[in-house]
């Protein structure tokens, strides 16, 4: 059995914003859908994602032809979606910070494909790197290697394959 050592109080404060950021950003989505969704119901047609409600809610407050109940009641949604923007974008701000500060999250960003947000949660939530064998045991605890799609007595690996996945996670690990 592995065991894990326990997170400082600091981790456990950064992962509770990572934790607030993905509510955010889950109450950003219903709000963009259900905006779209009325929308719809009215006859118009908004693009896909948070960039484009502005231009749809902006589109919806001068259409004559939706009540005004509605036209109002669109307001109201594009004002709780502006409130759900602002704070997510004071969020992610804190969390580059904690992410400048801290030298193994800024070490993880440096690897092709790794953000800053994706660095500060795996220096977040990765435990120890010593707690691995090899790049290969750190891979499938991230889940990089394959994934299992069997049926009916026939196995079928899918996904990633083993020498991406070992190089990857060997870049990780030395990161860590």
């Amino acid at each position: 059995m592995r065991f894990v050592a326990p997170k400082t109080a600091e981790q456990q404060a950064a992962l509770m914003l990572v934790s607030l950021r993905d509510r955010l950003v889950r109450s950003r989505t219903q709000l963009t859908n259900a905006i779209r969704g009325h929308a719809a119901e009215f006859g118009v047609i908004g693009g896909r994602g948070p960039d484009k409600i502005d231009l749809l809610l902006a589109s919806i407050a001068t259409d004559e032809s939706i009540p005004a109940l509605a036209r109002s009641l669109f307001a109201q949604l594009g004002a709780e979606f502006a409130a759900t923007e602002a704070r997510l974008k004071q969020i992610n701000a804190e969390l580059l910070d904690w992410h400048r500060q801290n030298e193994v999250s800024r070490r993880l960003a440096q690897i092709p494909g790794v953000g800053p947000i994706g660095a500060t949660m795996l220096a977040l939530k990765a435990p120890d790197s010593g707690n691995f064998r090899s790049a290969r045991h750190f891979a499938a605890w991230i889940g990089l290697p394959p994934r299992d799609h069997s049926t009916g007595g026939k196995t079928r690996l899918r996904g990633i394959s083993l020498r991406v996945a070992q190089r990857t996670s060997v870049k990780l690990l030395k990161a860590l």
